[in-house]
């Protein structure tokens, strides 16, 4: 029962008869199977398929949307059950954030766990102070049954693929473990080798060395640390995998003369680089990856324009993924060039940007991705995963980049009870601009239903080669 939680019409369009229309396109694509072929879900979960512990675990303490609210507002780390002497009482945990649910007004994730409280686990009331406990016992009621159980739920939720983020050193045990069970969804790893390939990360020596053990390659030299990489990459893409990630601050590129090439990875594996040059190597690194798919067909996949870590502090004593990722401008035409120019026009090749920048869409991206065949356009992504940052994303670059120079929808998620919520936002956010571009008469409505069910659900899998 959604109640009074969900209105049937929400994120559809305030005018009567554009909102009509868009009824009528959700419903064609509302029951579609889900396709995630980006996120960070938890390969255990997919492996072992264990019970969720509890609602607190469940919703709050892993999602760093919601500890970055709560965080801005004076609410404590330890008071959310992150770090050493932190609250262990899933219970407060809980009622901490029922206490400060009136916050997330107007956010993503107040639609979000509404529609998981609503149509996961069937609550007309919202969650606050006074409905705390009759929620929480409600969902701890159930997280131990089997029908709540991580394949359960990808069952329920009508997933037909799903994808990982790993890194290149994972062994992929628990994705051997779904596929060996007789479990029928599917799950695929994503090759994402920032650890191995980012200078700056902590302990990258002893990382290059731990490639050199999974890979069996020689890391001492740049072509063994090469093969290393097509070793891993085989690897994954035996386990079903059919992209590849990159997380680096800038989209920044260059295709250096073998000889420079080497010298600099010489620098870097040593420990002793120049100026500038674990910028110069990830730039090297972006345009190897790119020969590299040429070879095995992996799909590429580039996020930039995040300052992680922004406080040193809760870096240091609660570690990554605490909501203190702060985007920064990027820009991408002269960034790209380098990879464009070597093998930017190889009909091999696909690559999706995705922006932390905005103001990137129409000046550079758009452009970019309407005429290099390569190029394909991510959805909004982290803090523009949102009504209004779909709505600017289709406003500002679809008229130059092309509906179908984009790759659909992706959640890009570690929180598993909100991807059909995330997937719902995306379809009516789809619905309600295809029904405006009927009545502004720039398509034609036959045109707007085949389209919606490309948004939906036919350009991810082209894209991502599933």
């Amino acid at each position: 029962m959604e109640g009074a939680l969900l209105h049937p019409d929400r994120l559809l369009p305030a005018d009567p008869a554009t909102r009509q229309l868009a009824r009528g396109l959700y419903q064609s694509v509302e029951a579609l199977p889900i396709v995630s072929p980006h996120g960070h879900t938890d390969p255990k979960w997919w492996g072992e398929n264990p019970a969720f512990t509890d609602p607190a675990a469940l919703f709050v303490t892993p999602d760093h949307y919601v500890t970055r609210m709560l965080t801005s507002q004076g609410v404590s780390f330890e008071a959310l059950g992150i770090g050493e002497n932190c609250e262990r009482d899933s219970r407060r945990i809980w009622q901490t954030f029922a206490d400060h649910y009136y916050l997330f007004a107007g956010t993503p994730s107040r639609i979000w766990v509404d529609d998981a409280l609503a149509r996961l686990f069937g609550f007309s009331k919202r969650l606050g102070p006074d409905t705390a406990n009759e929620i929480y016992d409600a969902i701890a009621e159930l997280l131990p049954k089997p029908e709540t159980s991580p394949r359960a739920l990808y069952d329920r939720f009508g997933i037909e693929v799903i994808a990982t983020t790993d890194s290149a050193l994972d062994d992929l045990s628990y994705h051997a473990m779904a596929r060996d069970s007789d479990w029928n969804g599917r799950v695929v790893p994503t090759y994402r080798p920032d650890s191995v390939i980012d200078p700056d990360v902590r302990d990258f020596a002893e990382n290059l060395e731990r490639l050199a053990e999974v890979s069996g390659c020689d890391t001492n030299t740049y072509d063994g640390y090469l093969d290393a990489h097509r070793a891993r990459r085989a690897a994954f893409k035996a386990m079903g995998a059919t992209a590849t990630d990159h997380g680096h601050p800038t989209p920044q590129t260059t295709d250096l003369p073998y000889a420079e090439a080497c010298a600099l990875y010489e620098r870097v594996r040593s420990g002793n680089p120049n100026a500038g040059d674990a910028e110069l190597f990830r730039a090297q690194m972006l345009t190897e990856m790119a020969r590299m798919s040429l070879d095995d067909g992996l799909v590429m996949q580039l996020h930039s324009g995040s300052l992680r870590g922004h406080s040193a502090k809760v870096q240091r004593d609660y570690g990554p993924d605490r909501g203190f990722d702060i985007p920064v401008p990027v820009s991408f035409t002269e960034a790209l060039r380098p990879l464009l120019n070597a093998v930017g026009m190889d009909p091999r090749l696909t690559l999706i940007l995705f922006t932390l920048d905005e103001t990137t869409y129409a000046r550079e991206l758009a452009p970019l991705a309407g005429v290099w065949p390569c190029l394909r356009l991510g959805p909004p992504w982290w803090f523009h995963d949102s009504y209004e940052g779909m709505r600017r994303f289709r406003e500002m670059a679809m008229e130059t980049a092309g509906i179908y120079n984009t790759v659909g929808f992706n959640d890009d998620t570690r929180a598993l009870c909100s991807i059909p919520a995330r997937h719902d936002v995306a379809r009516r956010v789809d619905s309600g601009w295809l029904a405006e571009m009927v009545v502004t008469h720039r398509i034609d409505e036959c045109e707007a239903y085949d389209i919606a069910r490309l948004l939906a659900h036919d350009l991810a899998m082209k894209a991502y080669r599933l």
